[in-house]
């Protein structure tokens, strides 16, 4: 039996983990037999029910709403550099099987049984989020297992999320291993790009909507597409990889717009693809005004909806947002519209379409539903792991 501290929960309160859930709200703790101002976040300890059962290792934040989140069932394991290094090969076999090149993410937080961590695989190198105070204090036994299982050439903690601020953490951005260069390259779907992984948002890429990209092929050879919230081109580019006739992407960002000329070039494509800086939303009307119409719109924009509390605008934004587009779209056209909104569910971003498309006096057919990939797997219990949707719809005339 491990000597870690008793976390006790209060009676009836461990039915979620019992029913494979990993996380403990603070209001769910006994705080009189374990007050939660003893411990420190990032301290490691036994959730136990009302009766004294251990229940599994969790990782600690008393200053938190969810203030412990499970690393192991097994109490006699709690996070240590084996226990990385087994959980490191489990994930890998996993993405191995999926995908032939090393560029994934590698670890995906609670589905992974490593909550508040994050390492997506560019090739050689690896680029690393933490997000919790459990997995920071054991930063350097995470190294040391990513090492022993993948020998990359370099490893970048890239630790800036917002998710850091409430753990009480720090944000920064340092190479823990090796040697990580400014720009990395990665393939995607056979097309290959670059990201300067230390500028980029979250890790330097989004692997998420990799199976969604990849049913663009067949979709729009020959077509004019839009990509709107383009990033560094993972949509647009690769359109015009599958035969678009020409692409146009819109970013706010400057610096992003100029890696998407870069990734173009990089496959031979730069004259297919156009960029437009500025708010999406000023740019679709602009667009509008300017008669423009495409074959393919492309709405893939960053969470609208971060918190609960947000739903009410962040639900506002999606609907203007996707009547925009299909204002933009031909007769015939197809909208692709996605959402990392953990918070808004499936079921409301097919009715934003159905909505903004009776609105403008058309009709939406939805014929394909895109989810994230295999390496980003769904913890059955925990239905926060599963938010990335992709709902492709031709809008028709009436």
């Amino acid at each position: 039996m491990t000597d870690l501290p008793r976390l006790r929960l209060k009676a009836q309160e461990e039915r979620r983990l019992r029913e494979g859930h990993a996380w403990v709200y603070s209001n769910e703790v006994d705080i009189a037999a374990t007050p939660l101002k003893a411990f420190a976040p990032g301290d490691q300890a036994v959730v136990e029910d009302s009766r004294g059962k251990p229940l599994g290792v969790a990782i600690v934040n008393p200053n938190t709403l969810i203030c412990a989140r499970l690393v192991g069932r097994d109490v006699a394991h709690p996070l240590s550099a084996s226990l990385f290094t087994h959980r490191l090969q489990i994930a890998l076999s996993l993405r191995e099987t999926w995908y032939p090149e090393p560029y994934y993410r590698l670890v995906y937080g609670d589905s992974d049984g490593l909550p508040g961590l994050v390492v997506d695989r560019f090739g050689d190198h690896l680029v690393v989020q933490i997000s919790t105070a459990g997995m920071e204090r054991e930063r350097e036994a995470l190294v040391a297992a990513l090492v022993k299982v993948l020998k990359p050439a370099g490893i970048l903690l890239k630790n800036d999320g917002k998710m850091r601020q409430v753990e009480g953490l720090d944000s920064y951005v340092e190479v823990a291993y090796g040697e990580v260069p400014q720009v990395l390259t990665l393939r995607e779907n056979g097309v290959t790009f670059e990201s300067r992984v230390r500028e980029g948002q979250k890790t330097g890429w989004f692997y998420d909507h990799r199976e969604s990209r990849a049913r663009l092929k067949g979709l729009v050879a020959g077509k004019r597409v839009l990509d709107v919230f383009s990033y560094i081109g993972g949509w647009g580019v690769q359109a015009a990889a599958f035969g678009a006739a020409e692409v146009h992407c819109v970013d706010a960002s400057e610096r992003a717009l100029d890696q998407v000329v870069r990734n173009a070039a990089l496959n031979g494509l730069q004259g297919k693809v156009q960029t437009l800086q500025g708010d999406a939303f000023d740019a679709l009307q602009a667009l509008k005004q300017d008669g423009e119409r495409f074959d393919v719109v492309i709405m893939d924009p960053p969470a609208f909806i971060t918190r609960r509390k947000d739903h009410k605008a962040g639900l506002q934004a999606y609907r203007r947002a996707n009547e925009l587009a299909m204002r933009l779209l031909g007769r015939d056209g197809l909208l692709v519209s996605g959402s990392c909104s953990m918070h808004l569910a499936r079921e409301e971003l097919v009715d934003v379409i159905r909505a903004g498309s009776r609105h403008i006096d058309r009709q939406a057919q939805i014929v394909h539903h895109g989810h994230q990939g295999a390496d980003h797997p769904v913890h059955p219990a925990i239905p926060e792991t599963e938010y990335l949707k992709a709902v492709f719809a031709r809008i028709l005339p009436v």
